[in-house]
């Protein structure tokens, strides 16, 4: 709950990838794919921190190797807070070897509050005419389908029970919604989804530059502990995972999340608030 995800976020198929003629193997961490980079998640090392009058800095280098993936990997990630409520992610790699870099940010959302229970009464809306579809074990196939006439459709905003326990292929593979959405072309970072909650008011504004996002239901959140003595089960949250496509380095139609060899990659999502 609230990770940070690196080296690649989301999944990549049979758990390796060629990059300049060279084959990489990672850990299979969810059946026979990689999910969320590997040992160690980028959630769980120690970082550098800095501390600004309202951000915070977390520094480190990802070694070459780690979690199966070549180059050192410098990783910087600042959190600021605004006097907007916004809450701002700012992403900056540079790696010394040609390497992929996918990374993302996994808090759960419930805007009715942490002991509301289901979130499934709450409004989604997502700035996508598409999404990737993907298999029974949550790898894009390369296709990218139309949300038209779909239980997918977010363009207009609707509960997320609305539709959730359909009888369509991506809910029954997903055991409800955990896609990858392909957004609308954007100029830098843009609004790309909302959430809203009527019984609080409170309604958040997803932003990036990045061309994906994964919608996640909280499908197979298990008894979790939380604050106030409280325990998380199935859908009592909901993820807005900014991203490359899944799996986007063995796909040749999807635009891969690969950084050059001294080259700089910077990325930012921000969560904006409202009452």
């Amino acid at each position: 709950f609230g990770a940070f995800i690196g080296r690649h976020g989301n999944r990549i198929g049979d758990a390796k990838f060629e990059l300049d003629g060279v084959t990489y193997e990672l850990e299979k961490n969810d059946g026979k794919n990689n999910l969320h980079g590997g040992t160690p998640g980028y959630h769980q090392v120690m970082y550098q921190a800095a501390v600004g009058d309202n951000s915070v800095t977390f520094t480190r280098v990802s070694p070459d190797g780690e979690q199966g993936y070549p180059g050192n990997l410098d990783v910087s990630l600042t959190y600021t807070l605004t006097d907007d409520n916004e809450l701002k992610l700012h992403y900056v790699t540079k790696s010394d070897k040609n390497t992929l870099c996918n990374l993302t940010n996994h808090s759960y959302f419930n805007l009715s509050g942490h002991k509301s229970g289901s979130v499934l009464d709450q409004e989604v809306w997502i700035d996508a005419d598409a999404y990737t579809r993907a298999d029974a074990t949550s790898i894009p196939t390369g296709e990218i389908v139309s949300v038209d006439g779909t239980p997918m459709d977010f363009r207009v905003p609707k509960t997320i029970g609305r539709d959730i326990e359909e009888d369509y292929e991506a809910l029954n593979f997903g055991n409800g919604y955990d896609h990858n959405w392909v957004l609308k072309p954007r100029d830098g970072v843009g609004k790309v989804a909302t959430l809203y909650s009527d019984k609080t008011g409170i309604e958040m504004e997803v932003y990036t530059d990045l061309p994906g996002m994964q919608l996640y239901s909280g499908n197979f959140i298990e008894n979790e502990k939380g604050k106030d003595g409280q325990t998380y089960t199935k859908r009592t949250g909901i993820c807005f995972e900014t991203q490359f496509f899944p799996n986007s380095i063995n796909v040749k139609s999807f635009t891969p999340c690969v950084i050059k060899a001294g080259e700089t990659f910077e990325s930012e999502t921000m969560y904006k608030f409202s009452f």
